[in-house]
Formats: C-alpha cells, structure tokens, sequence
C-alpha cells in the first residue's frame, strides 16, 4: 500500500490579522487607567459567568428525573428527524436538495 502524503495548509493572513488586532487592542487598553479597570471586569464577569454556567449544569445533572427526561427527548427528536427526512426515498431526495442550495447559497454560488 503507498501512503500519501497531503498537507493543509491555511491563510496566514486572516488569522493572524485578527489575533494580532485584539492583541494590539488589549496592549493599548492597558496604556489608560480607565480601560484596566473596564478589562479587569469584563473578565470578571466572563470568569464568574462560566463559572455560574458550570455549576447550574451541575446541578441539572444531579437532579435523577432530568438526565433521563432529557435522553427520551434527544431519542424522540433524532427518531423524528430520521422519519421526516431520512427514511423515504422522496423525502430524502428533497433532503439533500435542500442541503445542496443552502450549501450554495452560503458559499455565494
């Protein structure tokens, strides 16, 4: 068996660009008093909401009726899903018809 080799490689332009702006953005808030304090809490805030959001999953979780209240919807829901467009031969045709123009219209062609 041969192997072939194939590399991906991405624009470095873009990436770059917008990482080196928000770094820029946050060197030059610490140049002013005022932009420290306005960082320090948002950052705050984004710590304490990620940290809110942690324990409410949390809780969810340890709830017994919930986990498996929310597994039968998931199982309902994908059950659903593979009735509507997958199990028919027309539905499924329209299906892939549909994910076909919306790919078009997103790529713009």
């Amino acid at each position: 068996m041969r192997s072939r080799a194939v590399v991906a490689r991405a624009a470095q332009d873009s990436s770059e660009a917008s990482s080196g702006s928000v770094v820029r953005y946050v060197k030059s808030s610490f140049n002013t008093t005022e932009d420290i304090f306005a960082l320090a809490g948002i950052g705050f805030a984004a710590i304490a909401a990620f940290w809110a959001s942690m324990m409410l999953i949390g809780v969810i979780d340890k709830l017994p009726v919930l986990p498996l209240f929310f597994e039968l919807i998931g199982i309902a829901v994908a059950w659903w899903f593979i009735y509507g467009n997958l199990l028919f031969k027309p539905d499924r045709e329209k299906f892939l018809e549909n994910i076909k123009s919306s790919a078009s219209r997103i790529l713009g062609q």
